[in-house]
């Protein structure tokens, strides 16, 4: 059975026992005696070595270890901590014909996230495209297309404002311990085959932003691999999509190269892959689930905020590409949420899947899609 850590109360207690077992019939142990004392600090030193012994025992194994502990566990098998990233993308600018924009210029969106160009581009036709990186690594880097850009300094020929031509993707923040610690387990649990479908899905995970990954086998014809793939976190604004296009490594002449998140991913795959392999980075396409929920007409704000939430976290711990998704993992989530009680799931919907059977069944998506949830109706 496990051992019990006896609590600093039964430390005192225990010491102030054996003190007066050793001193019968001597008062030793009243209030502010030298002896009651003394043993009290004995028990908070034994309490403070206990401590530490715990701490030991948690680092000792690799599903409890933390910082530096949990790095040297997860070097064993080759997993290293996904660093922040900046997001990057394009911003068109009007100006003069033959105006440049040298690399290195900084700039910054209205809500003061700084960017800098990585390249020189000169204005043609009245226009010119300029890739940009953020300054800071982070999520909030991203941001969607038609945002607009403003030069931090005037550059000639150049008006100061311009407006992102791309989503600025790839931005992620450092990797948390619970991640961190998933994928380790996952190389001890599946160690590397050669390629076998739990490698794609390590060498995916193992890209800065990536949350969840999946493998087809065959899914692009005979010697395809795709791999379909979440960003929960660095594309929250897009329910998690990864934004760029489908397709191949740019190194892989066979098809048509991927873009934004998809190249990150088929690029970080590319030299590990076996040297037969066509694989592609996909997106699932959204399957966004509408829910309707009877008897929580006069929930407060922060209680519908924690059901979104709940919900949210469900589909992410349960939902498959192309799978089935219960709906009893949506209605369980929603019942551990304070102040739900008594809700009914009167109706649920599916953009691109089927739902039954009943107005509130089990979601079954269509290949390639995955559930996000959309909206949510209180009746």
């Amino acid at each position: 059975m496990p051992f019990e850590r006896p609590t600093l109360t039964a430390l005192r207690t225990a010491v102030r026992a054996d003190i007066a077992s050793a001193l019968p019939s001597s008062d030793a142990l009243l209030r502010f005696s030298n002896l009651g004392i003394v043993g009290d600090v004995m028990a908070a030193l034994a309490n403070g070595h206990y401590g530490y012994l715990d701490y030991i025992a948690r680092q000792a194994v690799p599903f409890t270890a933390t910082d530096e502990y949990l790095e040297g566990w997860a070097a064993l098998h080759g997993v290293t901590r996904k660093p922040a990233t900046a997001a990057a993308g394009q911003v068109a600018f009007s100006g003069t014909n033959g105006s440049v924009i040298p690399a290195g210029t900084p700039m910054s969106r209205a809500d003061g996230v700084a960017f800098r160009s990585t390249a020189d581009a000169t204005v043609a036709s009245g226009t010119t495209t300029v890739s940009v990186v953020a300054v800071a690594t982070g999520a909030d880097g991203e941001a969607p297309a038609g945002v607009p850009m403003t030069l931090s300094s005037g550059v000639a020929g150049v008006q100061s404002t311009g407006l992102t031509t791309t989503p600025l993707t790839g931005g992620a923040d450092v990797e948390g311990d619970d991640a961190f610690r998933s994928r380790m387990l996952l190389a001890y649990a599946a160690p590397p085959q050669g390629g076998a479908a739990s490698d794609f899905v390590e060498w995916a995970l193992a890209v800065p932003g990536v949350t969840r990954a999946w493998v087809v086998r065959g899914g692009r014809g005979a010697g395809s691999v795709v791999i379909l793939f979440m960003m929960d976190d660095a594309e929250a604004a897009y329910g998690g999509i990864p934004q760029g296009t489908n397709g191949v490594s740019p190194f892989d002449s066979r098809d048509v190269a991927a873009t934004g998140d998809q190249l990150a991913v088929v690029a970080a795959i590319w030299p590990l892959q076996p040297v037969t392999a066509l694989v592609y980075a996909s997106a699932p396409v959204a399957n966004t689930i509408t829910l309707t929920i009877a008897g929580l007409t006069g929930a407060t704000v922060a209680v519908q905020n924690a059901i979104r939430a709940a919900v949210v976290a469900a589909l992410r711990a349960n939902a498959q590409p192309g799978g089935v998704t219960y709906s009893s993992a949506i209605e369980g989530a929603i019942a551990a949420v304070p102040g739900s009680a008594g809700f009914v799931l009167t109706a649920i919907a599916a953009s691109a899947g089927t739902v039954g059977p009943g107005f509130a069944g089990n979601i079954t998506s269509n290949p390639g899609a995955l559930p996000i949830l959309g909206g949510i109706t209180y009746v």
